[in-house]
């Protein structure tokens, strides 16, 4: 006799998506690789280098192995050139020692489940990437969320609950996801020094577009000895895949020991190793000029827009130009009538950002001509109205 299946789960499901849909939030995939892109986080355009990609191909060379890694890093994942990666990684920005993750996602996720105990404290920002909103789900710590960028809200919850008995950690990005703003490193390096916490910095965005050749904020800003974990991802600038968390050699060891999502995942595989070490070969010997040229769109681009849709851009000295529309319907729409003149922007909605701050995500390049960006600027003038 056939059982009959439970049709509560797939209400559910249906449901769900039903209210995404009357929300205008279903999210679905886009390809467009016919349309200029101003969306990707390939700043520096390092994925689409052929010289890159055939210096991966001869470190492969001079380092023969499997073309996967077979097993995870305490298995059969453990490799030379791995290992020479994460030397490199440590040497580049500035710390003792690093450990390559498989994301930035899981570098977040064992960090933060792994390193924290029920009597400790977690003060951060309230607009931190989704990754460390669920390392922090995985941790027993108490948490408290301050004011996006207020040093002074950050204050007064440590007054209030600090203590010197228990371990305290302040977790921040260095730029933003979402809003392509900088935090106030340097002043909470100061807060972290006098409250004897240990500050967390993820630098997925920074990565190879601050400091001289791209080793990060907190190394343009010479503070980081201050910084306890820094978190450098390879998907962004660095165009490849994985996430390296750099620091002193303690954390590291601990990491190898107790991050569940290095643990129990296989590791990288040699061919994305080896890419990214051949991007940071070319960010130590290029990445200086790339990051000067890179500034200088970005400049470009806001002189462009009037003075309407200035005032409208959330302030930002980097890549990420986030342009506030409001409204999923608004703002979906006007991403598709920039679409149709040929420029790949994205529009980000509600819930991924709060409601009423629904915006254009629009991402500048390295790679992107003055002439497309002037024509972007353009088509944003012609149609954002008032």
């Amino acid at each position: 006799m056939e059982k009959v299946k439970n049709p509560l789960l797939e209400k559910r499901l249906t449901a769900l998506l039903d209210r995404r849909k009357q929300k205008d939030a279903l999210r679905q995939a886009k390809y467009n690789p016919n349309l200029i892109d101003f969306c990707s986080n390939d700043y520096l355009g390092i994925s689409q280098s052929s010289s890159i990609r055939e210096y991966a191909q001869e470190l492969l060379k001079q380092h023969p192995s499997n073309s996967g890694a077979t097993g995870s890093r305490l298995l059969t994942g453990h490799y030379p050139l791995l290992e020479e990666a994460e030397k490199y990684l440590a040497q580049f920005h500035k710390a003792t020692a690093a450990l390559i993750f498989n994301s930035g996602y899981d570098a977040n996720l064992g960090l933060l489940s792994s390193l924290t105990r029920r009597q400790d404290l977690l003060f951060y920002d309230d607009l931190v990437h989704a990754s460390i909103h669920d390392g922090m789900k995985m941790s027993a710590a108490q948490k408290f969320a301050f004011q996006h960028n207020s040093t002074q809200h950050l204050r007064e919850l440590l007054e209030e609950h600090a203590n010197p008995k228990r371990v305290v950690f302040i977790l921040v990005e260095s730029i933003y996801s979402m809003d392509g703003d900088k935090a106030p490193l340097v002043e909470l390096a100061k807060i972290a020094q006098e409250y004897q916490a240990y500050l967390v910095v993820d630098e997925a965005h920074s990565t190879g577009i601050y400091g001289e050749s791209g080793e990060g904020l907190c190394v343009e800003l010479g503070i980081q000895e201050q910084v306890f974990a820094r978190l450098h991802t390879f998907g962004k600038a660095i165009g490849g895949h994985g996430a390296a968390i750099v620091g002193n050699q303690t954390l590291i060891q601990f990491l190898f020991n107790y991050a569940r999502s290095l643990i129990y995942t296989t590791a990288l595989p040699p061919h994305s190793v080896a890419h990214i070490l051949a991007a940071y070969s070319h960010l130590s010997q290029d990445g200086k000029e790339k990051i000067k040229d890179l500034k200088e769109k970005i400049n470009y681009f806001k002189n462009n827009l009037t003075p309407k849709i200035q005032e409208q851009l959330i302030p930002s000295d980097s890549p990420i130009q986030s342009l506030i529309v409001g409204g999923n319907e608004k703002t979906r729409q006007l991403a598709q009538d920039i679409n149709n003149q040929g420029f790949d922007i994205r529009p980000i909605l509600a819930p991924t950002v709060p409601v009423g701050t629904e915006r254009l995500r629009i991402c500048l390049h390295q790679f992107n001509t003055k002439n497309e960006i002037l024509g972007l600027c353009k088509q944003l003038n012609s149609f954002y109205e008032f």
